[in-house]
């Protein structure tokens, strides 16, 4: 069965509330379809659009008014001073340091020495070169 195809009907046969089973067909060791059967009663549909699929009702419990409002953590551009966008600001698996004044940092503190990373630099694209045969 694959996955994201839709599977709850209300066979039109029967008159249940039951599921869609998808067999593929075969044509020697070709897939030439798939047969749609009601899982409660057997009976056969002979295509995706007369299958009576189950519609989904979306249940929406809060509107927008219950939302809360937007949460500002941090000033107008005072998370581009963090040290984590410091050129200063050297991380490798053990800690996180500072070269300027030769300490342990975290990424989130600040100081009033910062200085912005260099945007990165682009690689030059060198042209492929393909070995001789």
């Amino acid at each position: 069965m694959e996955s994201g195809k839709p599977v709850e009907i209300i066979c039109s046969a029967c008159g249940k509330d039951t599921l869609l089973i998808r067999k593929p067909k075969y044509d020697g060791f070709t897939k030439a379809g798939e047969t749609l059967t009601c899982a409660s009663c057997g009976h056969e549909y002979p295509g995706e659009d007369a299958v009576p699929f189950k519609g989904k009702k979306v249940v929406q419990v809060f509107s927008d008014a219950d939302r809360s409002a937007k949460v500002e953590v941090f000033r107008e551009n005072e998370a581009e001073h963090l040290c984590r966008h410091c050129a200063n600001y050297v991380i490798n698996p053990f800690m996180q340091w500072c070269s300027l004044h030769k300490k342990e940092v975290e990424a989130t503190d600040t100081c009033p020495q910062f200085k912005p990373k260099p945007p990165p630099k682009e690689e030059e694209k060198k042209p492929e070169t393909k070995p001789a045969l």
